[in-house]
């Protein structure tokens, strides 16, 4: 019993890494419709979206079988529940790289001013998302906590970028009055991707989870609330 029960939580495994396989890909994709402003791979993005969500209820099914079936405790218990909880994450991932697309997509723009695209850091903005993307599907597959939890510090200057945008943006958009539109859409990717890195330090935390018994995301909040204070 007990070997068929590793031999299930295995494949638990293998599924989620697929999952994030496909996410990380999605995105990818996204980065390269975005800056080549190409319809025809924000196409295929929408396409593969439903393969996410298939994925999504397949592990969700499974580890809500698991659970039933077996009555997991102790690190098995803390496995299949990170393991539910990133599946969600990654979900919600792949919904943002299918927004970008449809903002690619409905955009009349043929392509983007490269010096807009300089000044607001859009490639190290998909390059941050994207290497917090593999190196936390490293950290899970080695079972690496401290690789986890350094990569939430990417998550701050995801911040910074999508809160200089904003600004950038509305300046654009005042020196070019047809520009408006896609000021507009190009705010919405940079929240998608600032969601992203959210949603990414939590799948960090979920693995820190898993691995030490340890909840960081409360350190986390004490950190930041001495830093107010501070300031």
């Amino acid at each position: 019993m007990v070997k068929f029960i590793e031999t299930e939580l295995e494949d638990l495994g293998r599924e989620v890494d697929q999952m994030w396989t496909l996410v990380r890909n999605q995105m990818e994709q996204a980065r390269q419709a975005v800056l080549d402003m190409d319809r025809g791979i924000a196409q295929q993005i929408m396409v593969r979206e439903r393969r996410v969500d298939a994925f999504e209820l397949k592990i969700d099914s499974d580890v809500e079988d698991f659970i039933a079936l077996y009555t997991p405790v102790a690190v098995d218990l803390r496995y299949v529940l990170a393991m539910l909880k990133i599946n969600s994450d990654l979900e919600r991932i792949g919904d943002y790289a299918d927004g970008i697309a449809r903002f690619v997509r409905d955009c009349g723009t043929e392509s983007l001013d490269p010096e807009l695209v300089e000044k607001l850091q859009l490639k190290i903005m998909f390059a941050t998302v994207l290497d917090m993307l593999g190196e936390l599907q490293t950290a899970l597959r080695e079972e690496n906590a401290e690789k986890a939890t350094s990569v939430t510090d990417n998550d701050d200057l995801l911040d910074r970028i999508n809160k200089a945008s904003t600004g950038i943006l509305a300046e654009y958009a005042a020196a070019h009055q047809n520009a408006f539109p896609l000021c507009l859409g190009l705010s919405s990717v940079f929240r998608k991707l600032e969601r992203t890195g959210d949603h990414l330090t939590n799948i960090a935390e979920e693995i820190v989870f898993y691995i030490d018994a340890k909840v960081i995301k409360h350190d986390e909040a004490q950190m930041a609330a001495k830093a107010k204070e501070a300031r």
